[in-house]
């Protein structure tokens, strides 16, 4: 078949297609527009408009794949599936059932019964291209390579798109793999880290169900990085996810300074878990037996009443409390009886002036009489101001800088460090050890519980996930893999990076190292292999950047050239603005309709700004995950000299698909 015919064809289909999205869309608006009417109705409504959402959002991309089956069979893929109006096969298969898997994994090797794989290119409802891929031993080693390349080569807008038509298969496999248990996947630049990890998002939910119900969260590295992946998802028609990064998890508390990288290291180990809870361990009042006054009379209460074991310090002051009531209560009542029993025969007389057969136990307390006064003594203020005395109520902060001041766990030189910090404000590593304290004070109240709405989750402290996926994980501290692990206890959990790509302040020089106090040797390990985004000409510079950074890893194979090899000019630093003014427009207008991005040294970012325009300027840190179709690279020595220098480099040269420019400065 000729390419005019092919796209006619695909016309055809995309028409039929597009019809019957908007009849079904039809149909759902209809009966949304209907009133719930009991609670079996309100849930099948939240299906119905999720449903809805899912169509409406399919207007783009909605039929990008095509497999012939050897036995003549058609199929078509798309973003969403389609069911068919005489409730025959599916009209479009949604790309992440499993009969649409082969179009991602079939291979010449590995055909799986089909004959031809198809990529359909599409604006809006028109076809604009097609890219047939026979399986039958003439293929190269991409899945949809013409497609994949033509993707590729697309000029950067600054967002993230779907990359659902041009997935390949270890990439599949990873979407795919079980969520039973956390899942480290590591991959170098350009493996497709990132759409790996959100595919496997709109993948899971879609799969399980119930993961909806309690959302998935997804973290970032930094809020640029969330803002560069937002529409993603969305296209995707997942709506039940949290973004968020390490310093915006607990709600209420904010970063508002900076700290030095010895001291973010040392907040970072794990020992501070174990410091954390023997410290909370010791606010904990010992069991004592407590003389209590009710109506001018004291009562003791035996200390097995403040033999309580919650699950955390308010969780089981709470739970003091109320024994505490009804054991005042209690004590009341046999307060009551001691008296009457003790009362001579002579006041049987005056009893029967009330009572005609004068018995005494007429006047003892009944159980609903306790309980009643348990209910009266917990509603008394001075009983309130008692347990207060007693149990004090913690805040998480004031817990903490108890600590901070005197981090007895730590050696003289590191509690130094860390007591020489400001007193006031909470800078990033603060957040988990911040986290760490409120999971083990609680608030005394039930765990979060009720449907998922992305507002509640995000300002609920202890909501928990049904799956979370963190994106550029080389950079959490061992304590940030705790914060992680309390919001997804099931450790449903799959995180992807680049251990070479490592900037943050730990030590952490293998995976292994990594998560281990937070997982054990309880996680899988699967690996990214092939460089999509970096072309050739620019991977063949990272080997001594990657070799100087003691990489122990295989660094992943470019399978693209862009044809333009890397160039680089050394100035002085005098001459360095002007060089930077002059570079930025001549490389914007070489990709126009794209992007270019500046990386420098983070000692320049503050001296180049009024030279690059509305360019973005960002330290090698700041650019993590982003990319851009050119790169102007300036200092790389600079770069290389700062902390972990050599791993920010490696990023920093691979932030780009066609063109990489380096401006280096020469002190003279």
């Amino acid at each position: 078949m000729d390419r005019n015919s092919a796209l006619t064809e695909e016309q055809g289909f995309l028409d039929v297609a597009v019809a019957r999205r908007d009849t079904l869309i039809g149909h759902l608006r209809d009966e949304l527009e209907t009133d719930a009417t009991d609670a079996v109705e309100v849930a099948r409504r939240r299906m119905l408009r999720r449903q809805y959402e899912e169509l409406r959002r399919a207007a783009e991309g909605l039929v990008f794949g095509r497999l012939d089956a050897v036995d003549g069979t058609v199929r078509h893929v798309g973003r969403i599936g389609l069911p068919a109006a005489d409730g025959s096969d599916p009209l479009l298969l949604d790309w992440r059932a499993p009969a649409a898997r082969p179009f991602y994994t079939a291979t010449a090797v590995d055909p799986q019964g089909q004959a031809r794989r198809r990529h359909i290119r599409t604006t809006g409802s028109v076809v604009i291209g097609v890219d047939d891929e026979p399986l039958d031993g003439r293929t190269g080693g991409l899945a949809g390579q013409g497609a994949l390349l033509a993707a590729l080569d697309e000029r950067r807008t600054g967002r993230m798109t779907s990359a659902i038509a041009t997935l390949q298969r270890e990439q599949d496999d990873i979407i795919r793999a079980s969520a039973s248990g956390p899942l480290i996947v590591q991959g170098g630049p350009g493996t497709g880290k990132t759409v790996v990890a959100l595919h496997r998002v709109a993948y899971l939910l879609f799969t399980h169900q119930h993961m909806a119900e309690r959302a998935v969260l997804l973290l970032g590295p930094s809020t640029r990085f969330l803002d560069y992946i937002g529409q993603v998802l969305p296209a995707l028609g997942e709506t039940a996810v949290v973004a968020a990064t390490c310093d915006t998890l607990v709600p209420g508390v904010a970063v508002d300074r900076t700290e030095d990288r010895v001291v973010a290291e040392i907040k970072g180990r794990a020992i501070w878990q174990d410091a954390l809870e023997r410290r909370v361990s010791s606010l904990t009042p010992r069991p004592r037996p407590l003389q209590v006054r009710w109506d001018g009379e004291f009562h003791t209460i035996p200390a097995s009443v403040m033999t309580v074991s919650g699950r955390s310090y308010h969780r089981s002051r709470a739970l003091f409390a109320a024994q505490l009531h009804q054991a005042l209560a209690s004590a009341v009542a046999a307060h009551r009886e001691t008296l009457l029993e003790s009362m001579d025969h002579g006041y049987e007389d005056i009893l029967r002036r009330f009572d005609d057969d004068g018995d005494p136990s007429d006047y003892l307390m009944s159980e609903e009489e306790i309980d009643e006064l348990a209910e009266r003594i917990a509603e008394d203020a001075t009983i309130g101001r008692f347990v207060e005395s007693v149990w004090p109520t913690l805040t998480p902060e004031a817990v903490l800088r108890s600590v901070l001041a005197d981090p007895d766990h730590l050696t003289p030189a590191e509690a130094a460090a860390v007591t020489a910090e400001p007193a006031e404000g909470w800078a990033p590593s603060d957040i988990p050890l911040l986290d760490a304290v409120a999971d083990l004070i609680g608030s005394g109240s039930p765990a979060s519980s009720g449907p998922f709405t992305a507002d509640r989750a995000r300002a609920t402290r202890d909501w928990v996930y049904g799956h979370i996926v963190v994106d550029e994980a080389q950079e959490l501290s061992e304590m940030q893999w705790q914060m992680v692990l309390r919001r997804c206890p099931s450790r449903s959990i799959t995180a992807v990076g680049d251990i070479d790509q490592a900037e943050a302040a730990h030590r952490h020089t293998g995976w292994a190292q990594a998560v281990g106090a937070a997982f054990g040797d309880r996680w899988t390990a699967a690996e990214l292999t092939v460089c999509y985004r970096t072309p050739r000409e620019v991977m063949a510079l990272t080997g001594p950047v990657l070799a100087a950074a003691g990489s122990r890893n295989t660094p992943p194979r470019a399978v693209r050239s862009s044809g333009i090899e890397p160039w680089q000019v050394t100035v002085t630093e005098t001459e360095l603005p002007d060089a930077v003014a002059q570079a930025v427009p001549q490389m914007r207008e070489r990709w126009n309709g794209g992007t270019v991005g500046v990386i420098a040294s983070a000692r320049l970012v503050p001296m180049l700004r009024p030279f690059v325009g509305d360019a973005p300027l960002l330290t090698a840190t700041q650019a993590k995950g982003l990319e851009w179709d050119a790169t102007l690279l300036v200092d790389a020595a600079g770069i290389a000299a700062e902390p972990r220098g050599h791993n920010g480099l490696y990023v920093a040269l691979t932030r780009c698909t066609q063109e990489l420019g380096q401006l280096n400065v020469n002190p003279g």
